[in-house]
Formats: structure tokens, C-alpha cells, sequence
């Protein structure tokens, strides 16, 4: 989860604890192509470095320039600040052509720890919550709601939402799985492996990674059934992926796959509409698994699912 607006809250936190007081910049709108999206988060202190970012290093590059020249001690209001906004800063700061943002810039000081805290413990427990940042009167509010929006500005006011990590399934242990898990656990999922088989558990470990001794059908009826989550069948045995499969293709998850050959997939295909599964449930099965780069070690594959996946939840 490194790099995410979650990890950069824990950090904040931390931080404030420390006696530590930063500043928080937020993306908090893009025009033409722009190199993070809106609603990214960074920390900078002096003596702790930079934690998340706004963009490939260049805009921290210059952010941290000025903030030099401010008394990192002492409360400001937000301001926002546009990058890119000339062909001569675009061309320095090696923006792509016509793009530039909009960056939101507060000091954090003692007095917003709970704040953040309420952020924190939000995530902790798949919370979706918001910051309601009054830029007039500089008053920060948190809101439990959802929003199809992350950044909506509004007259001085900006409203910040955050969302908890979709959560990735992954059935079957082994070193597909123990790739996939490695991978996906930094790319903002909540990572969980399934498998009842002792023999493939046995010595299987990814830290940050919930392994769960069960049937996959319970599983996923109980914690993996709504359109934040991905099932990923890794087991490459029919015992294990079909009973995965016969259950998840029936959630509202927005990525079902099954790793497998286009013969393997076509004949699972066959016996998953035997058990009763319509026509449409099957059509969401993505079979063989993956991006074709034409990978072929465990890493490889591992990076097709990745790949595949983040393209999924960006048209989700």
C-alpha cells in the first residue's frame, strides 16, 4: 500500500505524534494530460523528506523550493497553487503538452491530529469518508459519504473523498499467487489468499497478505461479493477454481478470472454452464487470465493479472 493516499494518512499521523508538523499538498484538479490524478496526496517536512506526490518528482522539485522560503513552524492558511500554467513553466517542470494542475497546500500542526485520526480509522474499517476543507475560514471537516467524485471545488470550499482499497481475492496457493500478492498489495488492493489444501499452505507467507484456511464459495458469499472486490483463481485445479468461479461470477465483483489455458478456459467454460450458470454470468469470466505479453515464468504471469486488473477497476 506504499505510495497510497491511506499510507500517506498513517504517515501524517506518525508524524503529528512526533511533534512533527508538515505540509499536505493535494492534487486537487488536472487539465490535459497530467502526470497523477486528481486527489493525490504528499507530506513534506524538512527533516523527514517527502512521503506520496503530485507528480514524477519535477512539480515536488519546485514545491519544496518554495517552501523553503516559508517558517515551517508557523500556521498558514491553504492556498492553491497552478503548475503548468505557462509554456515556459510546462517546458521546466516537463509537464506533458497543454497540461498543467491545481494543487491545494496546508500546514498541519498539532490541533488537526484527530482530524487525520478520524481519516485513519475511516480507511482502517472500509470506511468511504470525506474532507470538507473550508478555504475561507480554514475550518476542515470529516463527512462519512460516498462520492462518485474524489475532488469537488466549490465557492471556498474543497470536499476531498477517500475511499477504502478494493479488495483482491486470490484462490489457490502457490507462486502465481505469491507474485500476484506482492505486486497487488502496492497497487492499493487489500490483498487475500484462499486455499484448504495443507500442502500448498504450508510455507506460503506474503507479509501484508491475509491468508484464510476455507472454501472459496463461503468466502466470497461472506467478505467478497460487492463491486469493490476482484476474484482471481490461481489453484489450476477444477476441484478449487470451478467452486471459486460458481460463486463469484454471480457477485457484483468487478473482475472474476481464472488462470488456464484457452483450452482449459473453454472446457471450464463448458462445465460452468452445466452447473446452471446463465449465459451473461459466464461472459464476465475473463479466461485465460490477463494482458497477453506473452509472459511465461510465475513473475511474468503475475504481472499480466496486475496489468489486467488495473485496467479493469479504471473502467470500473
Amino acid at each position: 500500500m506504499n505510495g497510497s493516499n491511506w499510507f500517506v494518512i498513517q504517515q501524517l499521523n506518525l508524524w503529528l505524534a512526533q511533534g512533527i508538523q508538515p505540509w499536505l499538498a493535494t492534487v486537487i484538479e488536472t487539465y490535459g494530460s497530467s502526470p497523477r490524478p486528481e486527489g493525490s496526496m504528499m507530506i513534506y517536512h524538512p527533516a523527514k523528506g517527502i512521503i506520496g506526490s503530485l507528480s514524477g518528482g519535477c512539480i515536488e522539485q519546485e514545491l519544496i523550493a518554495q517552501l523553503a522560503k516559508e517558517n515551517s513552524d508557523k500556521k498558514a492558511n491553504p492556498i492553491i497553487i497552478r503548475y503548468g500554467d505557462s509554456p515556459e513553466q510546462r517546458s521546466r517542470l516537463a509537464l506533458p503538452c497543454g497540461g498543467h494542475m491545481d494543487v491545494l497546500l496546508e500546514k498541519i500542526n498539532q490541533q488537526d491530529f484527530q482530524h487525520f485520526k478520524t481519516l485513519e480509522n475511516a480507511l482502517h474499517s472500509r470506511q468511504w469518508i470525506s474532507r470538507h476543507i473550508d478555504l475561507k475560514q480554514y475550518n476542515i471537516q470529516t463527512v462519512n459519504e460516498i462520492s462518485q467524485f474524489d475532488i469537488q471545488r466549490k465557492a471556498n470550499k474543497i470536499i476531498h473523498a477517500l475511499k477504502p482499497h478494493d479488495k483482491l481475492l486470490l484462490i489457490g496457493a502457490g507462486e502465481v499467487s505469491r507474485c500476484l500478492a506482492e505486486i497487488c498489495k502496492n497497487l492499493e488492493f487489500e490483498v487475500t489468499l484462499c486455499d484448504f489444501r495443507d500442502e500448498f499452505l504450508q510455507g506460503w507467507q506474503v507479509d501484508g497478505v491475509q491468508v484464510i484456511k476455507t472454501m472459496p464459495d463461503d468466502l466470497i458469499t461472506e467478505a467478497f461479493h460487492d463491486n469493490h472486490c476482484a476474484i482471481v483463481a490461481l489453484a489450476h485445479d477444477p476441484r478449487v477454481d470451478d467452486m471459486a468461479m460458481m460463486q463469484a461470477l454471480k457477485t457484483e465483483a468487478f473482475y472474476v478470472g481464472a488462470m488456464g489455458s484457452l483450452q482449459t478456459s473453454n472446457q471450464r467454460r463448458a462445465r460452468l454452464a452445466e452447473l446452471e450458470l446463465n449465459k451473461q454470468q459466464i461472459e464476465k469470466l475473463h479466461a485465460p487470465i490477463g494482458l497477453d505479453i506473452h509472459s511465461r515464468t510465475p513473475y511474468e504471469i503475475a504481472v499480466s493479472i496486475a496489468a489486467h486488473l488495473v485496467s479493469a477497476r479504471a473502467e470500473r
